[in-house]
């Protein structure tokens, strides 16, 4: 599997308007996904951060949140430093690995694990590692929330997927009057679901809910998806019960 390189993050950042599908709706449907009030002093974790987009939504919003940023490329991290300053202290950047394990305990005690387009990087036994370990770590109540490809399972799934990115694609480019954007994703051959590659793994819809759930998550969900993309996670339970419940009637 060819790494992540420096000039894919600059590919991405230069087509990201076009690349990704609706891209506001895909961030606002990640925030209405943090099952916490906006006044709460909460603790997020922003894996794959990129230029920091998100966790500048997230702050925004959360206006007692802090949010710790992790990605791997040098320049994404530079980017979120000059997007997150503003924020002052709310804000950390900060470099990791997806694929390895020594960042793991950056989740102890964590109310909101998000992660925007990374996750399809890992195999299905290292997602469902990843989901069990956040399970473990999150704070009583916390969540993990995901927007990422999502693997068709029919063929007629996956060419309206590859179609309807397209086609969201080219009305973006237009939308901001600049179609060689639109060109230059054709040509990079950014469509996954026409252009497969081995650096991508991502896995059904049904198959994260699962994992979600076996892991130790109370209550699982997709709240968006269009084009093959979506944001789904899973809710802890806010405490361990002290008593049985009655049953109903009693």
């Amino acid at each position: 599997m060819a790494p992540w390189s420096e000039s894919d993050s600059a590919t991405f950042r230069a087509i990201a308007a076009v690349a990704v599908p609706r891209r506001d709706d895909m961030t606002a449907a990640i925030i209405a996904a943090v099952p916490f009030a906006p006044d709460l002093t909460i603790a997020v974790l922003d894996l794959g951060a990129g230029d920091g987009l998100l966790s500048a939504a997230l702050l925004t919003r959360f206006a007692r949140a802090t949010v710790t940023a992790l990605d791997g490329s040098e320049t994404m991290r530079a980017g979120a430093s000059a997007r997150l300053r503003a924020f002052g202290d709310r804000a950390r950047v900060a470099a990791f690995d997806l694929a390895s394990l020594d960042w793991w305990d950056r989740m102890a005690g964590a109310h909101v694990v998000v992660s925007s387009l990374c996750l399809h990087h890992l195999n299905d036994a290292k997602k469902q590692y990843l989901y069990k370990a956040a399970a473990d770590r999150l704070a009583p109540g916390g969540a993990f929330i995901v927007a990422d490809l999502v693997d068709p399972q029919q063929a007629a799934a996956r060419a309206y997927a590859a179609d309807r990115w397209d086609a969201l694609a080219r009305a973006q480019a237009d939308a901001l009057g600049a179609p060689e954007l639109f060109d230059r994703f054709e040509r990079e051959r950014w469509n996954h679901f026409r252009f497969p590659d081995e650096s991508d793994r991502p896995s059904a819809l049904l198959h994260h809910l699962v994992w979600l759930r076996h892991a130790g998550f109370a209550s699982v969900d997709c709240v968006w998806m269009d084009a093959g993309h979506a944001v789904f996670g899973g809710v802890k339970p806010a405490a361990a019960a002290s008593e049985p419940r009655p049953r109903v009637g009693s």
